[in-house]
């Protein structure tokens, strides 16, 4: 078990942590299956946007393009063509994905204790949607059109080093993706914690299946919240 209290900074995947992203990538898909009378379950339609969305994440461009190419891409699998209007919706529509019931409380009580910061694959405007929804104030950042690059690239996390301004030691990396956060968070010799939301769901969603072992797992942000409070 961790000791809450050797820790200074946390930092936090935002959209599969703190944000629903399932919920939102599935909301946003929702209306183009209909249009086009696809027919897939949100099992495999959340699995081909994980795979989709990691290949185009290889070289660099801006998320909500990933997003465009994500849909396209699907549309190629799935045998439909997406409308230019769709495919800017869908781009766009991070803004109107939203946080997890427990996040918000959770994230005012871990602030009392922590530095918070963001570490995540988005581009800077998109994330200043999400944070008026999360509303506790960041200590910073960072983001993956900051870094030119995207989680699991340990670019990302090699920056958030030089921003965090702390010892390795002191530093806390809480992320849901055990493929873009926990594995090169461990790469990197920093402690984590697993958020497993899919703790109740099979595979792996909208990420990438791979092998890593978190320092902790909780099933909720409120979880880990309760967990730092029981160890003051």
């Amino acid at each position: 078990m961790l000791n809450w209290n050797e820790f200074r900074v946390l930092t936090f995947d935002c959209y599969g942590t703190l944000i629903d992203w399932e919920s939102g990538i599935l909301n946003a898909l929702k209306p183009v299956f209909v249009a086009h009378h696809v027919k897939i379950s949100q099992d495999d339609a959340l699995e081909l946007f994980g795979a989709l969305e990691s290949a185009e994440e290889r070289e660099y461009k801006k998320y909500r393009v990933v997003l465009e190419n994500v849909l396209r891409a699907m549309g190629k699998r799935l045998n439909f063509t997406p409308t230019q209007e769709e495919i800017r919706a869908f781009g766009q529509s991070v803004q109107d994905w939203q946080p997890f019931p427990d996040t918000v409380d959770a994230l005012f009580a871990l602030k009392q204790k922590y530095k918070l910061v963001i570490l995540s694959n988005v581009d800077d405007d998109l994330f200043a949607h999400s944070a008026k929804k999360l509303q506790v104030n960041f200590d910073d950042v960072i983001t993956a059109e900051q870094c030119r690059s995207y989680k699991p690239s340990l670019n990302n996390f090699r920056i958030a080093e030089k921003r965090v301004g702390v010892p390795k030691n002191e530093w806390l990396h809480v992320a849901q993706s055990l493929f873009h956060d926990i594995a090169p968070a461990k790469e990197m010799g920093l402690n984590t914690v697993w958020v497993n939301r899919r703790w109740n769901k099979q595979g792996g969603g909208a990420t990438l299946p791979t092998e890593a072992t978190p320092d902790v797992e909780v099933k909720s942000l409120a979880e880990l919240a309760q967990m730092v409070s029981e160890g003051d």
